[in-house]
């Protein structure tokens, strides 16, 4: 295996589909810069809404963090239920709760062999991480939301049953594919350049648009300079194993307050990634490739907690947004008829579609009601 394969992540298991670069002017509806998860859910709720759409990558179909990440399903914002009832209330962090399940379930009925429902396991790695657990325990069952406690051979903490785990990387390649189908025009190796107004400039064409949406996750803050001071981007890592068949994982875990996560894929590989807490200040605006302390961590975490010792196969990374003023994404209109998504704080792939399908309705119909649920800024 060369150095680049090595570097794919495990999720990279066939050839990138062919999208061909942008080559000359085009018009439509809108224009959607970023073929991730959110990205793509935003083009085909544009579909389905009667717009027509180009759809711009500057790398390919799911190139960056949503086709790199952990691969988890998890219902609600990156902050644990009960922070997110202190933060922006019970009505608001339920009613996101809910939309993030509800969402879930629809990826796995358009999804199967994609997605998996088997839930998902946070487990407590300290006294302190115990008595959070039984806080977010509380929280979710006063809400009368799925949540179970859990003691198994993981460790202790919460079982919550409606999560689940899915290749990104096909989940991207499957909703591009679909996209075009529906009559989007796709094209990769094209980077935004700039935006003026409603028009987008590409490296050998521009797209005039009546609309622009920014759906990028890590990066957000370059595309849209407002969001700088707000929005920021740092690497996450990840590594994967041979097939482990002493081991055996039946869900995806999250551990140390969700700094560190694993899951056993169905032919035996164990992807886990994390520690980026540990090597912060290195971590932020650095490039996408994996590091060697933050590698060595992992490995750390892989020999001596998980208790794998498959060989390591795979090392790679991705830039991820995170949001400083508040625990929920970026969902607005950033200036006259462009608007921005992404800031995930981490954990895009659920709540990132929501994200999507809210400024596409925005875009189409005039309807806020879901973009202002989800960010309100």
């Amino acid at each position: 295996m060369t150095t680049t394969q090595q570097h794919l992540p495990i999720w990279h298991d066939t050839p990138d589909p062919v999208y061909p670069p942008l080559a000359g002017e085009i018009a439509v509806d809108v224009c959607v810069i970023g073929l991730g998860g959110s990205g793509l859910i935003c083009i085909h709720e544009l579909l389905d809404l009667g717009l027509s759409v180009a759809g711009i990558d500057a790398a390919t179909v799911g190139g960056g963090a949503a086709g790199r990440n952990g691969g988890f399903l998890l219902a609600g914002l990156a902050a644990f239920y009960h922070n997110a009832v202190a933060a922006i209330g019970r009505e608001r962090a339920a009613a996101i709760y809910r939309l993030t399940m509800a969402e879930i379930e629809r990826m796995a009925m358009a999804m199967p062999g994609i997605v998996y429902r088997v839930g998902s396991l946070r487990i407590a790695a300290s006294p302190a991480e115990v008595a959070d657990c039984a806080a977010q325990l509380q929280a979710m069952r006063a809400d009368d939301l799925p949540v179970e406690p859990y003691s198994g051979p993981e460790g202790e903490g919460l079982l919550l049953p409606t999560d689940g785990a899915f290749q990104p990387l096909r989940r991207c390649r499957f909703l591009a594919e679909q996209a075009q189908r529906g009559g989007a025009l796709l094209f990769t190796a094209t980077p935004a350049m700039a935006i003026n107004g409603a028009t987008v400039q590409c490296p050998q064409g521009q797209i005039r648009a009546r609309h622009v949406i920014i759906a990028v996750d890590g990066g957000l803050e370059r595309l849209a300079p407002e969001l700088r001071g707000i929005v920021r981007s740092a690497r996450l890592q990840m590594l994967a194993t041979a097939p482990d068949r002493e081991c055996s994982l039946p869900r995806p875990v999250y551990t140390r307050w969700g700094y560190d996560y694993w899951q056993q894929l169905p032919d035996g590989r164990i992807a886990l990634g994390g520690c980026r807490d540990r090597f912060a200040a290195e971590e932020w605006e650095a490039p996408p490739q994996p590091s060697a302390p933050v590698q060595a961590a992992l490995e750390q975490i892989l020999r001596e907690r998980v208790g794998s010792r498959a060989p390591v196969e795979r090392r790679w990374a991705a830039l991820v947004a995170y949001r400083s003023d508040s625990i929920l994404p970026v969902a607005r209109q950033i200036r006259p008829n462009v608007w921005a998504i992404g800031a995930y704080n981490g954990t895009g792939n659920v709540i990132g579609a929501l994200c999507g399908r809210a400024v596409a309705r925005a875009v189409a119909r005039g309807d806020l009601a879901l973009l202002r649920l989800l960010d309100g800024g």
